[in-house]
């Protein structure tokens, strides 16, 4: 491991407090890493998964947010929300769970903490590795394996899942991929048992936040936005689809495209098929943990008075949603 200057180890040392504030209506997390494990947890995301990156990019404001986000945000939002939000619908203690795109290792290990037990795949090997490195440095046991979520059946159909979780993953598949991994893995529940959909940016909103960052981006055919692309703001994607190739098209769909109900409704064959047990913001707002945003509520609103028969959940900017499989009608 290369050896980290005076200004990386201040760093590393604010991260660790930080990580360890509680606010006055979150409740308190395990302790942080030390400095020194999060220097190593932060040399296997340098090496193993921002290595595609162009060169300088974690020099940038947007590199070092990103390598903060992978390093401790999203661990930390993991572990004070998303967890108990989901302990709020069930204990994790001895669960058994899937998660899909479980990436660098975040909510993998938030969920272990928990006495879950836990099975991730991913399709990038090299986030599997930080995923692998985060789990030994929080002594947490995890199965992880390189795969497509297509497999999920195949790989792992005898076993009885008690919660699936889809995290933000969904949106990077392609059509065909995405309605097949919802039929497959909405099979392989039993009555009770819940999927989960984690960080996924909603179709229905009008600007992408996501992605592109431009408004009305989620309700362009996907050709037309792969020709619009170059007019985002956003470097290190405006570029990168001056050419329409199978290799730039696929590259394309696995940055993140906006995903709605309409794939439930169509994957699961019937409108009623599922029980909407929980959304988070839901969640977070009975709790007063939501920072709410005046125009989004008038958007949700007008949504909603656009089409009441839909779900609050499925018209949130993020789609962060707990369904449950109802029982069996004769």
């Amino acid at each position: 491991m290369r050896r980290l200057g005076k200004r990386h180890r201040t760093i590393y040392t604010k991260l660790a407090a930080l990580t360890g504030k509680v606010g006055p209506t979150h409740p308190a997390p395990p302790a942080a890493l030390p400095s020194y494990q999060l220097a190593e947890l932060e040399e296997s995301l340098r090496t193993n998964y921002f290595n595609r990156q162009p060169p300088g990019y974690l020099e940038t404001e947007r590199g070092l947010g990103d390598l903060t986000n992978h390093l401790t945000n999203r661990f930390q939002n993991a572990r004070t929300q998303v967890v108990p939000w989901i302990e709020s619908i069930r204990s994790l203690h001895g669960a058994r769970v899937l998660e899909i795109g479980c990436g660098t290792g975040s909510s993998l290990v938030a969920l272990a903490e928990r006495g879950a037990n836990v099975t991730g795949i991913d399709l990038d090997e090299g986030g599997l590795e930080v995923a692998r490195k985060r789990c030994d440095l929080h002594a947490v046991a995890a199965e992880l394996h390189l795969a497509n979520a297509t497999n999920v059946a195949e790989l792992f159909g005898d076993t009885a899942f008690d919660l699936i979780i889809f995290s933000a993953s969904l949106e990077h598949m392609m059509h065909e991929e995405r309605m097949r991994a919802i039929a497959d893995t909405w099979a392989m529940l039993r009555p009770g048992d819940l999927w989960c959909v984690l960080e996924t940016p909603n179709r229905l909103w009008h600007t992408d936040t996501h992605t592109a960052l431009l408004p009305f981006f989620h309700w362009l055919p996907d050709e037309l936005a792969f020709k619009y692309a170059r007019f985002s703001e956003r470097t290190n994607f405006r570029e990168c689809y001056d050419e329409m190739t199978d290799d730039r098209w696929l590259h394309f769909h696995r940055r993140g495209r906006g995903v709605s109900f309409h794939e439930l409704h169509v994957a699961l064959g019937e409108t009623d098929a599922f029980e909407v047990v929980s959304y988070k913001n839901e969640f977070l707002a009975d709790r007063g943990w939501l920072n709410k945003d005046a125009r989004s509520e008038r958007y949700i609103a007008l949504l909603s008075e656009l089409v009441p028969n839909i779900h609050r959940a499925f018209l949130q900017e993020y789609l962060d949603l707990i369904l449950r499989k109802p029982e069996a009608t004769r």
